[in-house]
């Protein structure tokens, strides 16, 4: 196991200790099974956006600050580009640069390159607390949200609706990168 595998399996068990969960009930919270929640946590398995995303949310956390917890970086409020924690689904391939500074605010900004012919799916409890845009930079993305589908090319941005289940979609043939910003409900 690599470092930054060990260090996002003690992120998870951190964060579930310290809302006072035990493996059981963040099971239970995130769809995840008590099973694969104790490999994850252990380092044993490589865990996908789908499923960092499940746990994350059942955390209170973006996926982005449970990566920086990962990372160990939190107080940064500079986020210099060769400084900004990258993170590659093994499912997928699409790879994810944390932007924004550790520190937090109320705003996160996210890009993400999915890779031909890729999908990500997230449930809708997964950013139930959280507003989100989707800007896309290069290539066409459809994003399906609960059974409604938007193709978005370059510049095109999308603010979310009420929170439902969605498909980050690339149907072409190239990649496709996108930011995503993000904003806590009140």
């Amino acid at each position: 196991m690599d470092d930054f595998s060990s260090a996002l399996a003690a992120a998870v068990r951190d964060a579930r200790v310290s809302h006072g969960l035990s493996a059981v009930a963040l099971a239970e919270r995130s769809g995840v099974s008590r099973a694969m929640v104790g490999k994850i946590e252990r380092g044993e398995a490589q865990p996908t956006a789908a499923l960092l995303g499940r746990l994350s949310g059942a955390l209170g956390l973006t996926l982005s600050e449970l990566i920086a917890r990962a990372e160990g970086d939190d107080d940064r409020r500079l986020a210099r580009a060769e400084q900004q924690p990258v993170w590659t689904d093994p499912g997928s391939g699409y790879v994810r640069r944390a932007v924004s500074p550790a520190a937090g605010g109320p705003l996160e900004l996210v890009e993400v390159s999915l890779p031909a012919g890729a999908e990500v799916a997230y449930a809708a409890d997964t950013y139930a607390f959280l507003h989100q845009q989707i800007w896309v930079l290069d290539g066409r993305l459809v994003f399906r949200e609960g059974a409604v589908d938007h193709d978005l090319g370059p510049g095109d941005c999308l603010q979310l609706g009420p929170p439902s289940a969605c498909v980050f979609c690339n149907v072409t043939d190239e990649s496709c990168r996108y930011l995503v910003a993000l904003a806590r409900r009140a």
